[in-house]
């Protein structure tokens, strides 16, 4: 079983943001020296509990405090960026840190509509999508779509793409660009059985990839005992409800737990509900046995976890997990 993290470098009540991206560094290399196969970090904007923005400046901070684990986007949300951009600072990351840098590529904005107009993109970017996939790959190729013009660096680091989705547009842009899959089932499960199907049956060999590959996303709560994991699975569920639910309440900050609890139980909850539908729960035993069970339902070939708890609580889940025999065979092609 391959296995691997998700970092969503999240801002905690009470911490600093420079205190949740020093924590991304003790996860990282906590997963390093524990034999985890990459960690990757998300695109977001405008969200008050996730660090993780500017994800190229997180990759290099990260890759300058450890040795051997590869690092990369998951992902990069292509529509905010210009395809030259990315593949400088990937490029850039390439040339440091030779063989350890992955680009995960996304087509959503990773925000709302508001903050997408701040970031100064085009409302229609995201329709350009497969086309700015190719250029971006022709940059990292040397082989740029675009006469004339020459990513450096960049220009033919090969830094390996994969695409990621939670429909099926993705799935068969992987499959007809002969890209691996990542599939965002940590948070938008409905459409992973149908997705990796259509990947699988229509991928078409690449100068990268010979064979088809998926990475399917999973939530991990891990404690030594379960009723602790069920104790933070609580407090998960009650940050989603006041990020989701309550985003744009004055209030926000005020509303109890009991209330938190009562509102993740009511019918307005079933999106957050949907979101932790597919979580690795209770103790390392519990969830390597949960990984493995999922790794066959969703046909992957890897598994990226979303491991949720305070910076120690994530190093220990991690620790947990490798102890139950979770790691056997986790090293990434």
């Amino acid at each position: 079983m391959r296995l691997s993290v998700l970092d969503l470098a999240p801002i905690h009540p009470g911490e600093t943001a420079g205190e949740s991206l020093r924590g991304s560094v003790l996860l990282a290399q906590a997963a390093e020296r524990l034999g985890f196969a990459r960690v990757w970090y998300a695109e977001h904007h405008n969200m008050a509990t996730i660090a993780s923005s500017a994800t190229s400046v997180l990759i290099a901070h990260v890759a300058a405090h450890t040795a051997r684990i590869r690092l990369g986007a998951g992902g990069v949300m292509l529509p905010n960026h210009s395809p030259l951009v990315i593949a400088e600072q990937f490029g850039t990351l390439a040339e440091l840190h030779p063989g350890r840098i992955d680009l995960g590529l996304g087509r959503a904005p990773g925000t709302d509509q508001r903050t997408w107009t701040a970031l100064r993109r085009d409302i229609r970017a995201s329709e350009r999508f497969p086309e700015d996939v190719v250029e971006l790959q022709g940059y990292l190729r040397g082989e740029p779509t675009v006469q004339g013009i020459r990513a450096v660096p960049g220009h033919g680091t090969r830094v390996p793409l994969t695409i990621l989705g939670s429909s099926l547009f993705g799935a068969q842009l992987a499959a007809a660009l002969g890209l691996p899959y990542a599939f965002a089932s940590h948070f938008a499960p409905d459409a992973l059985h149908q997705a990796v199907a259509v990947y699988r049956e229509r991928f078409e060999p690449s100068e990268q990839l010979a064979e088809p590959y998926v990475i399917a996303g999973i939530n991990a709560v891990v404690a030594p005992s379960r009723a602790e994991a069920l104790d933070m699975q609580r407090a998960v569920a009650r940050a989603r409800v006041r990020s989701l639910l309550l985003r744009d309440s004055p209030i926000a900050q005020q509303v109890g737990d009991d209330e938190l609890d009562a509102l993740a139980a009511s019918p307005q909850a079933v999106p957050v509900q949907k979101m932790l539908q597919h979580t690795a729960l209770g103790t390392g035993e519990e969830a390597v046995a949960t990984l493995r069970r999922f790794q066959v339902e969703a046909d992957a070939d890897e598994l990226i976890m979303a491991v949720h708890g305070a910076t120690g609580e994530r190093v220990r889940a991690l620790e947990l997990i490798e102890a139950a025999g979770g790691l056997r065979d986790a090293t990434a092609p």
